[in-house]
């Protein structure tokens, strides 16, 4: 396992993101600020569902029971889900935290993803616990019943704390991670990739004569290089193939060759269609 919590996250659009993943103890102590949060408001609706039912007609005693369970059932599992499905994507306890939840391949966080991840939780606690909770109100609690209830919940409660990535069961099915929300190094990230974008926009469009210049073993070599990800690489690379083109650009080499190496990649696909294969550059363009 890692001594670091340290993640790059690559959006779909290739921009790597840096995050740091929510320790054990800030996601515990989100999760008992959410659970007290929880209790109270069970608390208030329980108390106004005595007061409903004592002052209310004979016989609807068994009405508010169902309504009180039905609104636990709820609470327990869509307060979560209301949070995190929102613009922030953490509930008040992750927010006093300092964590939200992110998706971990880089794309939008969705609804579904949120839902798995929390619906997971009714089986990882809440249902050990309340089987437990009425064996014992019902005198049918043993040693054995207790074990295999606190053993259950305490397996899963536990999950984060032997995996490298920190993952609850819920993380597992819904593919998301709880990092730090650090909106300084987030900030940074943005700001990298706005900067990214608008270079790429300042680069014209490659000509069919320019894209004949290399074939697909100097795309394989390109993306090797965009993968790598060396600013002493990328300059060289990027020199070598303005020269070769007879471009005039200077700086932003990063995207000057992932723009090429979208533009070659497709370049090729399309001969190919046609039948027409070049191996690399030496290699003059011939028909399959």
């Amino acid at each position: 396992m890692p001594r670091t919590l340290e993640r790059q996250l690559v959006t779909p659009e290739g921009v790597p993101l840096n995050l740091r993943l929510g320790s054990a103890g800030a996601r515990a102590g989100a999760f008992v600020i959410d659970a007290i949060i929880m209790l109270a408001a069970l608390i208030g609706a329980s108390l106004l569902i005595l007061a409903l039912a004592i002052g209310g007609p004979r016989g609807a005693a068994s009405m508010y029971a169902v309504v009180w369970l039905l609104g636990f059932f709820l609470l327990r599992n869509f307060y979560f889900v209301l949070f995190e499905a929102g613009k922030r994507a953490a509930t008040p306890g992750k927010r006093l935290m300092k964590l939200r939840v992110v998706s971990r391949d880089g794309g939008r966080l969705t609804g579904s993803a949120v839902l798995a991840r929390n619906l997971m939780r009714e089986i990882e606690i809440f249902l050990p616990l309340i089987f437990l909770a009425f064996a014992f109100a019902e005198g049918m609690a043993t040693a054995w019943t207790a074990t295999l209830a606190l053993g259950w919940s305490s397996i899963l409660l536990f999950l984060p704390l032997f995996n490298r990535d920190r993952l609850r069961g819920g993380d597992l099915i819904g593919g998301t991670w709880v990092v730090e929300r650090e909106t300084r190094k987030l900030g940074e990230d943005l700001l990298v990739q706005t900067a990214h974008e608008q270079d790429r926009a300042r680069i014209a469009p490659f000509t069919a004569a320019e894209l004949d210049t290399y074939g697909a073993f100097e795309l394989q070599r390109l993306e090797e290089v965009l993968r790598r990800n060396d600013r002493a690489d990328l300059y060289a690379v990027a020199t070598a193939i303005r020269r070769k083109l007879g471009r005039q650009e200077e700086g932003y080499d990063h995207a000057f060759l992932e723009a090429y190496y979208g533009a070659l990649r497709h370049h090729l696909e399309r001969k190919l269609l046609f039948g027409q294969r070049k191996r690399d550059k030496y290699d003059r363009i011939e028909a399959s």
